[in-house]
């Protein structure tokens, strides 16, 4: 988390919008306010975002789908708001994506110390990363499609990859070159659940070596951080499928090159 993360707040209450925004900017975050789905769009598609706070009951589109459109195509962290109680709710909200949920009506602190514990959880990738739709990551010759959620090997053969495997190697490639401890890559990869425990992140990376490392047992990508956790230890480089014609536009970034 910095001082300068930007938060954009989506309510349609006039009210209640004004006040979280003017809130959370008085404790140093830059906030930008959408009433609609429209609105939220505009500003995603516009400029970088940080960390969105999105309330459930909107007009024209519901807070459910976007948060399922978001999700398909940005890893920005998602905080939903509900007048409902209901459990199942909550359960929907967390399957579509969203990092963590609140229930009105609440206290404007208890947001920020939420808005504070996601940012700092799940850290911040670079620009790069996330930059253009339809992404596509590059290190040590595989492929990972983030949008179609796909995995090619350096010889072009698609590699098969179970939901949460996936998610773990996508939370390691935005932010290699890092050392994430197991709580870290149990929230960031969504496995987080009442049952999970950090043991499971050792065998779904266990898993995960199996299939992109040349020898498992001594990894050269995933490699174990003594009393850390684990470090995803090779460049990564992030494609904009929109831009992988015959230009092979590229944006490049060598992880660990930036604070």
């Amino acid at each position: 988390m910095t001082p300068t993360s930007h938060v954009l707040i989506v309510d349609d209450d006039n009210e209640l919008r004004a006040l979280l925004s003017k809130f959370v900017a008085q404790h140093g975050y830059r906030v930008s306010a959408a009433r609609d789905g429209k609105a939220m769009m505009q500003i995603i598609n516009g400029e970088r975002v940080n960390l969105v706070v999105l309330d459930v009951m909107l007009p024209g589109e519901n807070g459910f789908h976007l948060c399922r459109r978001l999700r398909a195509a940005n890893t920005v962290p998602i905080i939903m708001l509900t007048a409902r109680r209901e459990e199942t709710d909550r359960i929907v909200g967390l399957e579509m994506g969203a990092d963590d949920y609140l229930t009105k009506p609440f206290n404007p602190r208890e947001l920020l110390a939420r808005v504070r514990a996601v940012l700092r959880r799940t850290g911040t990738p670079p620009d790069e990363l996330l930059a253009g739709r339809g992404r596509v990551l590059e290190f040590s010759g595989w492929r990972l499609d983030v949008t179609g959620r796909r995995l090619l090997s350096p010889a072009g053969t698609l590699v098969s990859l179970r939901a949460g495997e996936f998610d773990l190697l996508l939370a390691f490639a935005l932010r290699a070159r890092r050392v994430l401890s197991r709580e870290q890559l149990l929230d960031l990869s969504r496995g987080r659940t009442a049952n999970s425990f950090e043991r499971s992140v050792d065998m779904q990376v266990s898993r995960l070596r199996r299939k992109i490392e040349v020898d498992p047992r001594q990894p050269a990508l995933i490699k174990t951080v003594r009393g850390g956790g684990y470090l995803f230890a090779t460049a990564v480089t992030a494609t904009g499928l929109e831009d992988r014609g015959e230009s092979g536009g590229r944006l490049s970034y060598r992880a660990g090159s930036r604070a």
